[in-house]
């Protein structure tokens, strides 16, 4: 006997298909097992597939790379909230995720994008870890001027061509002691619409995903720095993989504000094992 699961790929972080972030989304009336699910993440090989099952107006969320669990991921937590205003009538202006270790995380309608409230991650202060600037693939010369960590590290560059030309080893990265590496610096100006205040890279080849084209959890760590740094709560941040995307960040006390667009690239269903 096979079971009908209803599936989904959202691009997140952007009005465009083909852009953003794409993450894989089941919709659940009971709970898989959890051997079930990251078999079903690593066979997608997406960065994440999310798995959502509805309890009335609550629902239940998890988050798998392709090889284990995530505490949080942003993106995939959009593209949860899409797939269920946009193919499953969800009849509420907001939905509540439960989660198993980040709290309830509730995403709203902000007109045409939807928001996210997720707690805020500001990174502390630590010495950066030997090698750093070269298991990034930093061009001569281009060296974090600042390091910090939460649960990542974040390695501050001057300039946002010194991030967008960053050529990782990921071997080398992945022996790095922390989950994934952030890298970071001040926007170059207006190249995207619209304008940004800074840009940023995410790395995270022990947990399965070489570089992640839009990540909202690192926003969680963004948008204090930046905050503190600018002088400003309201900030825009342009993830600047080869995909791009946009993140409009809100730092409220300590919570972050994340809101983006989503758009739906594919809907079907997958054949499990009853």
């Amino acid at each position: 006997m096979t079971d009908m699961i209803p599936y989904h790929v959202v691009d997140a972080f952007t009005d465009q298909t083909f852009a953003g972030n794409p993450a894989g989304v089941c919709v659940l009336t009971n709970a898989l097992p959890e051997a079930s699910m990251q078999s079903v993440a690593a066979e997608n090989n997406l960065a994440e597939t999310a798995f959502v099952v509805v309890h009335g107006d609550t629902a239940g969320l998890r988050w798998f790379t392709p090889t284990q669990e995530v505490d949080l991921c942003g993106h995939a937590t959009l593209a949860a909230a899409h797939v269920l205003f946009q193919h499953h009538d969800w009849p509420h202006p907001a939905v509540r995720f439960t989660t198993q270790s980040a709290g309830d995380l509730v995403v709203e309608r902000d007109g045409p994008r939807l928001k996210m409230d997720f707690p805020a991650r500001p990174a502390r202060p630590c010495p950066a870890p030997a090698g750093l600037a070269d298991a990034l693939g930093a061009k001569p010369g281009a060296t974090p001027m600042h390091t910090a960590r939460a649960r990542d590290l974040l390695a501050v560059f001057d300039h946002a061509d010194d991030v967008r030309a960053l050529a990782p080893n990921m071997p080398a990265v992945a022996q790095l002691d922390a989950f994934a590496v952030i890298a970071t610096a001040p926007s170059d100006g207006p190249a995207d619409n619209p304008a940004h205040d800074f840009v940023s890279r995410f790395f995270a080849p022990g947990g399965g995903v070489d570089e992640d084209p839009v990540t909202g959890s690192a926003h969680c760590t963004l948008a204090p720095y930046w905050a503190d740094r600018l002088g400003k709560a309201d900030l825009v941040g342009r993830q600047v993989s080869a995909r791009g995307g946009t993140v409009f960040c809100e730092l409220r006390g300590d919570r972050v504000h994340l809101s983006g667009y989503a758009v739906t690239y594919l809907s079907g269903r997958l054949h499990l094992p009853g």
